[in-house]
């Protein structure tokens, strides 16, 4: 009967641990609650059965242990319960001398400072050197730094 507490104790201590360890983030209750219920059914296994067998004891619970983390983390269940969506979306991407300082263009959106702006038949997001430009404004580049495109209003 006392080994039905003791492989109680220990089973239930390391499904707490491996909850603790995939589910419940930093460190928690449930992780201390783990380890103390592994502690005790070891330490119960030596008072009732010995030196031999709570170091027989330790020893399978240690192995046991990282046997179930290892199958755990390779498991297809922890993937399934992972969010795995992507971003489809992109940084402008503003190619060598395809927006080049002086290239004029229209505000599709109220640059404040950022927004859209159609330049050369193409959509990239700019930021203003002004404070507002207005939506359907005429812009003006007036510089690129890498994927940065800085603009102001045309003087019309």
């Amino acid at each position: 009967m006392v080994w039905l507490i003791v492989l109680s104790l220990i089973v239930v201590g390391i499904v707490f641990l491996l909850l603790e360890i995939l589910v419940v983030p930093g460190a928690t209750v449930v992780g201390l609650f783990g380890v103390g219920l592994v502690i005790a059914g070891v330490v119960v296994s030596f008072n009732q059965y010995g030196t031999e067998i709570g170091i027989m004891t330790l020893i399978g619970t240690l192995v046991v242990s990282v046997v179930a983390l290892t199958i755990a983390l390779r498991s297809n269940t922890w993937k399934k319960a992972m969010h795995s969506s992507a971003i489809d979306s992109r940084v402008n991407v503003v190619e060598a001398d395809k927006v080049i300082k002086g290239d004029e263009g229209i505000a599709i959106t109220r640059l404040n400072p950022m927004g859209k702006a159609l330049i050369k038949d193409e959509y990239y997001e700019v930021k203003s050197n002004d404070n507002l430009i207005p939506e359907n404004s005429p812009i003006v580049v007036i510089k690129v730094e890498g994927n940065k495109i800085i603009v102001k209003s045309k003087e019309v």
